[in-house]
């Protein structure tokens, strides 16, 4: 953690010390006060809630001070306070001015799909021969970020950090916090179209990422995105580095062949280098991951001998593709931590690959699509027979669409159960599972799909 005076914090800041000793020292940042221990500064941020109404419970966990927009009552007399304006922007302010002061070399990473699991496996390879610090689980907006910033000790080298947004403006305050010495986009999809008129103008949100780069900054790009190409027109062509699936990308992949219960391989396309690579993934779309994860690896100047150990080490991440074996002999693939109609496709198209006595798919709503969501959900449900699967289980009144979809397609409506909650879901699913299913669990956050998971595990699991 970068340990800092509470003197030299509130210069940093541009608060002042109206409570505490200048000296006192700390160690650790959070704006959460479950989450505060011995020798932190707690940011009594203001969102839903207030976080001046959580200073004691932190201090109570061990904070030693607190960052204030006002004045707190009832606090120990050596409780350290800095009062700034804005608490948000003097947590953004402190992290970019860590940052500066440091030698740390930066890897931005967005894009509509794959950020998170871009991150840990660029960490991965990346950690082969440097320090690097890693944003802290999905903790990509402009208050985990600079968090994750704080985190840094003299040691590391480069911080991998991933970027998030869903409205415009987003990425490119990020990007003054932590200008990336190398900017990743790994894909435009129709994710937050809530918020954007068109693919085009996320495209341009996520544009910010290259706008607010170092001079000279370094762009590793998805070359199969055409929407990728287009905002990439004007930045310097030497600079950019293409990754997709294809052998006319510096860095690719060819040759995918499918391995049922082991995974995949393909070929890997690395400068002028060139190996098989084999992965224990189901989900082809997650070869873009790597292969961005890669091209980040090809800038650092690491050879393809030296990532091959890490790419045979991929990261576990929850509901992120994590495969859960049951008692009963069925199978999960647990991928509901988020949805939108490009991921949703993939896993549906490679998990349908898969061999198994019957595909279930658990679907969830996918949100924030904006006024092309019902054709969304509709387009998904035809996918469903197409690629081989068997039920269909929904949650959520957006869900019902895809049954819709699906039964327009072929798959026969006594096949399809519907359910409001992922409760509901989970119950009925415990009592429907038989040996050799693999069921798919996939839905937008704010269905929480995962409750399904884990009541299946506590109940089914080895």
């Amino acid at each position: 953690m970068a340990s800092l005076s509470l003197a030299r914090l509130a210069e940093l800041t541009g608060g002042k010390i109206i409570q505490g000793e200048p000296e006192t020292t700390i160690v650790a940042y959070t704006f959460d006060s479950r989450q505060a221990r011995p020798g932190s500064l707690f940011f009594a941020l203001k969102g839903i809630r207030d976080g001046h109404d959580y200073i004691a419970e932190a201090q109570k966990k061990g904070a030693v001070a607190a960052c204030v927009s006002r004045k707190v009552k009832d606090l120990p007399p050596d409780f350290g306070l800095i009062q700034v304006d804005d608490t948000l922007h003097a947590l953004q302010q402190l992290a970019a001015r860590v940052l500066a002061e440091s030698q740390l070399r930066v890897v931005g990473i967005t894009g509509s799909i794959g950020k998170t699991s871009t991150k840990e496996l660029t960490a991965g390879l990346l950690s082969e021969r440097f320090a690097v610090l890693k944003s802290m689980g999905n903790y990509n907006n402009q208050i985990g970020l600079p968090i994750s910033i704080l985190s840094l000790t003299d040691s590391h080298q480069v911080a991998v950090l991933e970027m998030g947004m869903n409205h415009p403006g987003e990425i490119k305050r990020l990007v003054e916090i932590a200008p990336p010495e190398v900017a990743v986009i790994t894909r435009i999809a129709p994710v937050h179209l809530e918020f954007f008129q068109s693919l085009e103008e996320i495209a341009l949100a996520k544009k910010e990422i290259l706008t607010g780069a170092k001079p000279g900054a370094t762009a590793v790009l998805n070359g199969d995105d055409p929407l990728i190409r287009q905002i990439a027109v004007d930045f310097a062509p030497d600079r950019i580095i293409y990754f997709g699936k294809s052998d006319r990308y510096l860095i690719g992949a060819e040759d995918i062949e499918y391995h049922g219960w082991t995974g995949l391989s393909f070929s890997l396309i690395y400068g002028r280098e060139k190996a098989r690579v084999e992965l224990p993934i189901f989900n082809e779309g997650l070869i873009t991951n790597v292969l961005a994860a890669c091209g980040v690896a090809y800038y650092f100047g690491l050879k393809l001998a030296e990532i091959l150990p890490s790419l045979h080490r991929l990261p576990d991440l929850t509901h992120r593709g994590q495969l859960i074996k049951l008692k009963s002999g069925a199978t999960i693939y647990d991928d509901s931590y988020n949805s939108n109609p490009v991921a949703l496709e993939e896993v549906l198209k490679s998990l349908g690959r898969l061999p198994a006595g019957r595909k279930i798919a658990v679907l969830g709503d996918m949100l924030e699509l904006g006024p092309a969501e019902n054709q969304f959900h509709l387009e998904v449900g035809a996918l469903l027979p197409a690629y081989g699967w068997n039920y269909l289980v929904t949650v959520g009144s957006r869900a019902k669409l895809i049954a819709e979809g699906a039964v327009h397609h072929g798959l026969d409506s006594a096949r399809i159960e519907s359910f409001d909650r992922p409760e509901e879901a989970a119950d009925w699913l415990k009592s429907f599972l038989e040996p050799s299913d693999l069921i798919l669990v996939k839905g937008s956050r704010g269905l929480s799909l995962e409750t399904i998971v884990e009541n299946l595990k506590q109940e089914m699991e080895i």
